[in-house]
């Protein structure tokens, strides 16, 4: 029997468990230092991933995980619009 490949794997920067990529949505940081989802995962810039879920997001905007992991401060507007795109997200 023979498997596919490796699963990739991501830490998600709010409960800092390692889970597969494809289960975490990945936050961006553009050229530009724009901050925005990336439900695709392949946009280019530096990513940080999360689990769907909004209580990753608060635990790490306690904890400033996404801004060490994209290594730049994160206004409050930021992490607002944020959980508006997650509201988005879970309603789909």
């Amino acid at each position: 029997m023979k498997t596919k490949g490796k699963i990739p794997m991501r830490q998600c920067t709010g409960c800092r468990e390692m889970k597969n990529k494809k289960e975490m949505i990945r936050v961006l940081r553009t050229g530009e230092g724009e901050i925005l989802l990336d439900a695709t995962g392949k946009k280019n810039g530096r990513g940080a991933y999360l689990c769907f879920s909004r209580e990753c997001l608060e635990k790490a905007r306690k904890n400033h995980g996404l801004e060490r992991s994209l290594k730049v401060s994160i206004p409050d507007e930021v992490y607002d619009s944020l959980e508006k795109e997650f509201d988005g997200i879970d309603s789909k």
